[in-house]
């Protein structure tokens, strides 16, 4: 840059106001004006030559945009300088006096004119391609540069065109060859080529090939802008030096063209090592062999798009492409092996088609294509094994469990020609199956035909056989006589000969086939009606059934018909199955409601059982945790929030019972004597479900941990704890009383009852139940025996801190007057400091909380009493050290100023 001083004209200190004919006959003024115009004509000369002489500061086009922008801004200040009054009078006046040295002066401005026209002219062109030089310098990515030099060689031929100065080929070069030096420094800083293979690779193969195409952009914009010229015929060619432009360029290019060839390997070899072939140890080292193909680019130790190492970077090219030529090899051979380990065709001829789907090597592609004629012998191979499975098991063909011999049969031979049909159906499009494809079809015709023979047969002799069992019942009934159960089971009356022909039945029905109306009224009775009967009944507990009494034998008198009046010869067959599954329907109906009013039930005792009668909120840090009375005051006003809810639920099984009542009896009483053992077996479940919810856990509580000389003991002390949590306990259990019970035989709660000797009327709750329950009486013993034990683990634990008795159990001052009267060195003091310090720390060091289960032991009052005894024992020794320290210090100050005075 230039300075101010530079292009500053000094202006002598003369009065220049008078008229020019008095300053002309002043020879002092003339000779100092003289003097000051050959100065300015020597400044200037000297300005022009070193701005003429300056280089552009860097290699890019942007230095080139900077050069011409100072060149220009140093010419106009020199430039408007000439123009002030100041100077026009210095020129007026030397003009009048014919003085020879404005001559001179006149000549050295015209220079300075012309240079100032050509610069500012140079300027206004380059701007016009500062936002082009700008994306080319810092452009976010490839893709911008590629969008920015086609347009940046459109504003190079028009400055060609129109500009006075960049028209000519010792201007255009060297500015082009600063844009090709600034493309090629942007693809060098962008593919580091000991990096990228780290990358991802999809996004670095994508960065390498856009790089290549900004190198092959700029070359191709330029001979597609050099021919648009040349059509002109009005302005000079561009004849540039191709070698400066686009040497570099083209290597560059060259070396991103191998890099991409690199990535387009490693893709290929990736898809060929698909998901059929990965997890093989060879294919693990074929992998790892082709991983490792990246390291030389990552050790490479030059710079790759230096032309000056063009030999090494074709060794290391040529090292790779020898590599993956005989990876090539061993991938055919491991993928031929790959081939002969799929058993089937289909397999096979899948495999190939993602083979020729995917983008692979060009070798292993055309190795593929050949596969085809083995997989199309194979497949004839695979459809003659199957011709000869049928030929030698069709009399008798594998069943599966409990198959029936014609349905199997032919589900035997449709898996057949399943097997046939899932082995061509890949092959159909291919113009080479039409020769093999005949083959299968009459395999499948043959397997048709044999289908057809088995069906008629059985057709046949089922309808023969079912003519002589029409005069039987349908149904037969036995009786089943259980503790509180008189129940019924049904069954389909046919000859045990006839299960066959109803398995064959329903096995051919899903297969698709016709079979006899009989045969489907006996599968329908047995499907349907008994099961269904049959299944709802079992879903009843014995309750249940005596509840529901009038529904079940509105059901089974529909059934005992089917036992008495109907025979297979009845034409009211269908009708009777409509009816029973019509009347069984309703029944499944009702038994549906009454489980779901039971379901909500169930919920309903969950989240009473669930209900926490010992709940607190948690703390949220140690200094949050209670002292023991307060927890107990928690829990109280907590068991009187938590009550809330499983009163709530307690009232509404009352509420889903009377609407059971309703959906059976059509009342809503609450007493039905047909549901008196229903009411009572979900009062017993009430019962049930208030000694799981007090067998819950009790949550952590605090006591302190102080000193109490000579002793160290918990506040609140032991037995008191003790009889406050078996209080709470109490409590808990004794909140059952907030339950009233129902009165009996119905499902409605009791009102409160006068009993003898009680003044106020007494309620009649689950209480005097609770307590008799043996596991809770057993709980609340051993939860009693827990706390003892836990209290006195606790009381072990504060004995351990006796280890620090000698600070409260001795004397300190009756201590230390001994030691002192001893005339101990200040060394035997500051050993006694020393071992008082570490006691203090050591007692710092201590925890301030023990939790042990549900105590939470806070140590923070004793290890603060501990700390406070172990300072005042070091305030204590330290006062019996200071009055001989004084007197050892002022002994050392006499001999300090004696020394002075000597």
């Amino acid at each position: 840059m230039y300075s101010l001083d530079e292009v500053t004209l000094q202006i002598p200190e003369i009065d220049l106001d008078k008229e020019v004919d008095v300053l002309l006959n002043t020879p002092d003024m003339l000779e100092a004006l003289e003097r000051c115009v050959m100065n300015w004509q020597t400044q200037i000369t000297f300005v022009i030559e070193e701005q003429l002489n300056k280089r552009p500061q860097g290699p890019g086009p942007m230095a080139e945009i900077d050069l011409w922008q100072e060149r220009s801004s140093v010419f106009n200040a020199l430039s408007e300088q000439l123009k002030q009054p100041v100077a026009e009078k210095i020129f007026e006046v030397l003009k009048a006096a014919n003085a020879g040295c404005l001559h001179n002066f006149n000549g050295t401005v015209a220079e300075l004119t012309k240079y100032h026209i050509e610069a500012h002219d140079n300027i206004r062109f380059l701007r016009t391609l500062e936002r082009h030089f700008m994306n080319l310098a810092a452009g976010a990515n490839f893709a911008l540069i590629l969008e920015t030099i086609p347009d940046l060689m459109e504003s190079l031929q028009i400055m060609w065109m129109i500009s006075l100065h960049y028209n000519s080929n010792e201007r255009m070069v060297p500015l082009m060859e600063r844009i090709a030096w600034q493309l090629c420094e942007q693809v060098a800083q962008g593919i580091v080529v000991t990096s990228i293979f780290r990358e991802n690779r999809e996004e670095a193969k994508t960065r390498v090939l856009e790089a290549k195409q900004v190198l092959e952009q700029w070359k191709s914009s330029y001979f597609e802008m050099r021919s648009q010229i040349e059509k002109l015929h009005q302005t000079p060619h561009w004849d540039f030096d191709r070698i400066r432009l686009f040497e570099r360029s083209n290597y560059m290019a060259s070396v991103c063209q191998d890099l991409g060839r690199v990535f387009q390997a490693l893709e290929e070899f990736n898809n060929v090592f698909g998901p059929e072939l990965k997890g093989d140890r060879r294919v693990n080292e074929l992998l790892k062999e082709v991983n490792e193909l990246v390291l030389p680019f990552q050790d490479v130790t030059f710079n790759p798009f230096s032309i000056s190492k063009k030999a090494s970077w074709r060794m290391i090219i040529q090292d790779f492409e020898n590599t993956i030529e005989n990876i090539d090899k061993r991938v055919i051979d491991f993928v031929d092996l790959s081939f002969n380990t799929l058993h089937f065709s289909a397999a096979a001829f899948e495999l190939l088609q993602k083979f020729q789907k995917i983008s692979t090597r060009k070798a292993i592609n055309n190795h593929l294509k050949r596969k085809f004629n083995d997989i199309l012998t194979q497949y004839c191979r695979e459809v003659d094994s199957i011709s000869e499975i049928f030929e030698a098991e069709k009399d008798h063909p594998q069943l599966t469990k409990n198959e029936p011999p014609v349905a199997g049969a032919i589900r035997w031979a449709r898996a057949l020609a399943r097997r046939i049909k899932k082995t061509i159906l890949p092959f159909l499009k291919v113009p080479e199956m039409l020769n093999s494809e005949q083959t299968s079809l009459t395999m499948a015709m043959e397997l048709k035909g044999y289908e057809t023979i088995k069906y008629e047969s059985w057709l046949e002799e089922t309808e023969g056989k079912l003519l002589s069992l029409m005069k039987k019942k349908l149904l037969t009934a036995k009786k089943i006589e259980e503790v509180v159960r008189d129940n019924v089971k049904y069954t389909v009356n046919f000859a045990p000969e006839i299960k066959e022909i109803i398995s064959e039945t329903n096995y051919l029905v899903g297969l698709g086939f016709f079979v006899p109306k009989l045969a489907e009224n006996v599968a329908l009775l047995e499907n349907t009606l008994i099961r269904r009967y049959h299944s709802v009944m079992d879903t009843l507990n014995e309750g249940q059934i005596i509840m529901l009494a009038p529904q079940i034998q509105e059901v089974t008198k529909g059934m005992q018909y089917g036992c008495k009046r109907l025979n297979w010869n009845s034409l009211g067959i269908q009708d009777f199955i409509n009816q029973g599954l019509q009347n069984l329907s309703k029944f499944e109906s009702l038994v549906k409601q009454i489980l779901n009013n039971e379901k909500e039930i169930e919920s309903k005792l969950q989240l009473i059982m669930m209900s926490n009668m010992l709940k607190f909120p948690a703390p949220d840090t140690s200094s949050d945790v209670p002292g023991l009375k307060e927890f107990c005051r928690r829990i109280e006003l907590e068991r009187v929030k938590t009550l809330v809810l499983p009163i709530s639920k307690y009232t509404d099984i009352g509420f889903l019972i009377t609407k059971t009542e309703h959906l059976i009896l059509g009342t809503s009483s609450g007493k039905a004597k047909s549901m008196a053992n229903y009411y009572t077996h979900w009062e017993r479940k009430v019962i049930k479900e208030f000694d799981m919810a007090l067998l819950g856990k009790t949550p952590l509580f605090q006591i302190d941990a102080i000193l109490s000389a000579p002793k160290i003991v918990s506040q609140p002390q032991s037995n008191e704890i003790y009889w406050v949590i078996m209080q709470c306990i109490r409590e808990c259990i004794e909140c059952t009383k907030r339950f009233p019970r129902w009165m009996n035989g119905t499902c409605i709660e009791c009102p409160p009852q006068q009993v003898y000797g009680e003044e106020e009327l007494v309620t009649i709750s689950f209480l005097s139940d609770v307590w008799l329950d043996p596991s809770l009486k057993e709980t609340a013993t051993a939860t009693s025996e827990n706390i003892k034990r836990l209290l006195i683990s606790m009381e072990r634990y504060l004995n351990t801190w006796k280890h620090y008795r000698a600070l409260w159990e001795k004397n300190r001052t009756i201590v230390n007057e001994t030691f002192a009267a001893k005339n101990p060195s200040c060394a035997m003091y500051d050993e006694k400091l020393q071992f008082l310090s570490n006691i203090k720390h050591k007692v710092m060091q201590e925890p301030r909380f023990k939790a042990k289960y549900s105590i939470y032991l806070n140590l923070e009052p004793l290890v603060n009493t501990l700390q406070e005894l172990a300072e005042s024992w070091i305030i204590s020794l330290s006062s019996f050290l200071n009055k001989p320290a004084k007197e050892d210090l002022f002994k050392c100050l006499v001999m300090v100023n004696k020394c002075i005075y000597y």
